[in-house]
């Protein structure tokens, strides 16, 4: 409020002042009646149009003076009509020369104040280099007036060896040869469409030349109406990781999940969390959402999204689930509930198959007595060639899926690597360990892993879901699969903490060296890059669902040997 005070009386000086001063230089005779409609109609137009009585001189710009323009030259059509009207006795040349003076006075005092508190970041300690002069770089520019942009960097040989208010722009190459002492210093990554992988690139190149690296979130991220020197984020393993698939198709995805209504099980796990935030921000008419995680759901359930029914049942619990079925009449079903870790279940290999078989078999089967359009599995790389019981009972649901009668429903699933930062992930692992100074403990130098962000990964789940058809496995594009001892010492780096090593402790129960994505070379393309999809794997329904409940009832000790007689391909704990 103190500052729209200044404004409005920097209005009133102003206009005070140029008003008098040109009617004393034009020789005419001082009227305070005119100079009150003068103000008071710029005023009205500032207050009511533009608002441009608050606008803040020390981040001004030069869309500030053409604001300025444009609002006064609104109030001076409006106060010459109303001298007009009432016949005032002022002439034309004394308003058109007023309106001139005030506009050059105040842009004088405007960027005049802006240059001194500029200025003043000389005296201040904070130094900061741009990458990026384009506008990201420059509105970062004009916002950070308590910081010293040393320079900007940017790739364009078009913009090197030119400035921007006085701050050179020059290359990445030249900053790098002339060694710098930049230790002290903030790059900021102005770049909101860059990709991860240019991200990647500006960071191994800059990482040990500057204190610490900052950057703009992607534009879909970006808030506009706030400062984007509010919005800087320090860079983390995630942004490194981060692929963006160019061919996510947003419209296909909302129009898939408008005014439909989406029933999600294992809702509070990482997945069927994101798949829930998705369906609410495109509309869905109503979202059930189901998990056993009593304190998960009651975290939902804080939230108090309007559109969304909270339930806490197990996928175990067919009666209840049938309940929520007949009561919501789901459109669309996501299947998301599942034991996913991988060493945990090899101690609990009972429960894990029957919650991720028979919790499977539950929700397909009520899915198509109920007349639902569409059932997605999540499924999971581990479940081709698996080695461990998660990807075998995996594998087996893909089957049961692939093979059901399914009366119309169109039963489909999506098969996607692991996910970055989720429960199960090796990334909050490390990052405990590294904020405990501990060594990081990775199982073998040579394992590998494909990842994927949450947000990138439940949004192609959609995209595949809507492209998918009946018995279809979609298979995600994971890119490259990434060494997890070079993703631990990435993750020592950022820290800053490079006393810290990386021991390695031995492949546990199950694990692989490698996963694999395909269990043929001839699965086929889509129209979408990221997505293709698996040759399908038949087998006689009926002896498939009578070797499941063989699996259920038989003892612990003879699972194994069940599931191997289910899959062909399934060699447990291989790798060990």
């Amino acid at each position: 409020m103190r500052k729209i005070f200044y404004g409005i009386l920097a209005n009133f000086g102003l206009t005070f002042f140029t008003f008098f001063y040109v009617s004393y230089l034009l020789n005419v005779p001082y009227n305070f009646y005119n100079f009150l409609v003068i103000i008071s109609v710029r005023q009205l137009v500032s207050f009511v149009c533009f608002n441009d009585y608050n606008l803040s001189w020390s981040k001004s710009s030069i869309n500030t003076a053409y604001i300025k323009l444009f609002s006064n030259s609104i109030s001076f059509i409006i106060y010459f009509l109303i001298f007009r009207i009432f016949e005032v006795n002022i002439p034309f040349n004394i308003l058109i020369f007023e309106l001139s003076t005030f506009l050059i006075v105040i842009s004088f005092c405007i960027y005049t104040y802006r240059f001194f508190k500029i200025s003043t970041k000389y005296f201040k300690k904070n130094s900061v280099i741009i990458y990026g002069a384009g506008r990201a770089g420059i509105n970062l520019q004009n916002e950070l007036i308590d910081s010293k942009v040393l320079f900007f960097i940017d790739e364009d040989k078009k913009l090197h060896y030119r400035s921007v208010d006085g701050i050179k722009i020059i290359s990445p190459e030249n900053v790098i040869e002339k060694n710098q002492n930049l230790t002290d210093t903030t790059l900021i990554i102005a770049l909101p469409s860059a990709s991860s992988k240019k991200k990647t690139r500006i960071y191994n190149k800059f990482k040990l030349l500057v204190n610490e690296i900052k950057f703009l979130p992607p534009v879909d991220e970006i808030l506009k109406e706030k400062p984007f020197s509010k919005q800087l984020k320090n860079i983390s393993i995630l942004d490194l990781l981060a692929r963006n698939p160019k061919d996510l198709d947003k419209n296909l995805i909302s129009k898939f999940i408008k005014d439909r209504i989406i029933l999600i099980t294992g809702s509070s796990g990482s997945i069927g969390s994101e798949l829930l935030k998705i369906s609410i921000k495109n509309k869905a008419k109503e979202i059930i959402a189901i998990d056993h995680n009593e304190f998960g759901q009651y975290g939902i359930l804080e939230k108090e999204y309007n559109k969304v029914k909270t339930y806490v049942i197990s996928v175990l619990n067919k009666d209840s689930i049938s309940e929520i079925f007949k009561k919501h009449k789901p459109d669309i079903v996501l299947h998301a509930a599942a034991y996913k870790h991988v060493h945990l279940s090899e101690y609990s290999i009972s429960s894990t198959i029957k919650n991720n078989i028979i919790g499977t078999r539950n929700v397909v089967d009520l899915s198509i007595l109920n007349n639902v359009k569409k059932f997605v599995l999540i499924s999971t790389d581990k479940a081709v060639n698996p080695t461990n019981i998660m990807g075998a009972s995996k594998s087996v649901c893909e089957l049961y899926c692939q093979n059901i009668e399914s009366n119309g429903t169109d039963i489909i699933s999506v098969r996607f690597g692991n996910v970055l930062g989720s429960s199960g992930s090796v990334i909050p692992k490390f990052q405990s360990q590294i904020n405990n100074d501990l060594d990081i403990t990775v199982t073998h130098k040579d394992i590998t892993r494909y990842f994927m962000l949450v947000t990138e990964a439940c949004n192609l789940v959609f995209q595949a879901a809507s492209i998918g058809k009946n018995s279809d496995i979609l298979i995600l594009k994971m890119g490259n699969p990434i060494k997890i001892s070079e993703l631990a010492q990435k993750m020592i780096d950022l820290s800053g903490k490079y006393y810290l090593k990386i021991k390695y402790t031995g492949l546990r129960k199950g694990e692989k060296l490698y996963e694999e994505l395909l269990f043929s070379d001839k699965d086929k393309k889509t129209e979408y890059e990221s997505i293709t999809v698996a040759k399908r794997r038949k087998v006689k329904f009926h002896e498939l669902n009578k070797m499941i409940q063989k699996l259920i009832e038989v003892p612990e000790s003879e699972k194994i040997n069940i599931l191997k007689k289910i899959l062909p391909d399934f060699n447990h704990m291989r790798d060990n």
